[in-house]
């Protein structure tokens, strides 16, 4: 939390809070990255790449539910091994929306996911090596409204069906090729920045802050999932299973709850 009120300070002091919290489909704003990114890589040289991408529709239909892929050629990175990548939505009063730590077992890293939008923005991924060289690449997205706004339901209904996994990998499995595995849990993720409906008054932030997944007790991928991940996260990724097995994921939230959920991989 201290890191996103040094974001919205830094806002504030560059003249840009303002204007993304007050305008719907604003123009994206390239001056918004020099701040974010001060405030995530200080100092640090951040060198663009073409060997990682990121497909997204121009105009997205709603702003809390963005449809968002990113991708790394390994032959196309000629020897740059990326160990961690974040994924920032520039003009999100919280831009984390989450950081994937990455194995050998994913192959050409494959990510499908769904992001909230407060504003028009454009989206970046920074990849990391292991001995903390940065590569970078951007995309604009139009797309609002889905960071704040008010919330309604019955909040003892959705905390019973929080949690609820979905973990499905495509067969018939071939050892040693990319299994696409689609992970989707059920969760309000509630940002902290909306308003209750009746009341008015903001509702506690709560989401799912991790997904952890192995195969057959071997680390496959990390995720930590920030509040800009939409509502009932959703991931579909490959991994590359150098036997059959059993593939397990353990999801967690920022109150401490813990979800499991395991499918056996076969051939």
């Amino acid at each position: 939390m201290k890191l996103h009120r040094f974001i919205a300070r830094a806002l504030i002091g560059a003249g840009l809070f303002s204007m993304i919290t007050s305008n719907v489909f604003a123009e994206p704003d390239p001056k918004i990255w020099p701040v974010v990114k001060e405030a995530f890589f200080a100092q640090r040289d951040i060198q663009e790449a073409d060997f990682m991408k990121i497909e997204a529709p121009r105009r997205a239909e709603s702003g809390a539910q963005v449809p968002i892929s990113y991708s790394i050629d390994n032959a196309a990175a000629k020897g740059v091994v990326i160990k961690k990548l974040y994924a920032i939505v520039d003009a999100n009063p919280i831009p984390l929306t989450a950081t994937y730590h990455l194995t050998d077992m994913l192959g050409n890293f494959q990510m499908s996911t769904r992001v909230r939008f407060e504003t028009d923005s454009f989206v970046h991924i920074i990849g990391e090596t292991a001995d903390g060289k940065l590569y970078m690449a951007s995309r604009e997205i139009r797309a609002a409204g889905g960071c704040g706004g008010t919330v309604d339901g019955d909040d003892a209904a959705i905390r019973v069906a929080a949690g609820k996994i979905k973990l499905k990998v495509e067969e018939p499995v071939k050892v040693g090729s990319a299994t696409p595995t689609i992970f989707n849990i059920r969760h309000p993720m509630r940002t902290g920045l909306q308003r209750d409906l009746v009341s008015q008054g903001y509702v506690p932030a709560f989401y799912i802050n991790k997904a952890s997944f192995t195969f057959n007790g071997k680390p496959v991928m990390t995720i930590d999932v920030g509040v800009g991940t939409s509502e009932d996260p959703y991931f579909k990724f490959n991994f590359v299973p150098d036997a059959l097995g059993k593939l397990e994921v353990k999801a967690t939230d920022n109150e401490g709850k813990a979800f499991v959920q395991q499918v056996e991989v076969k051939g």
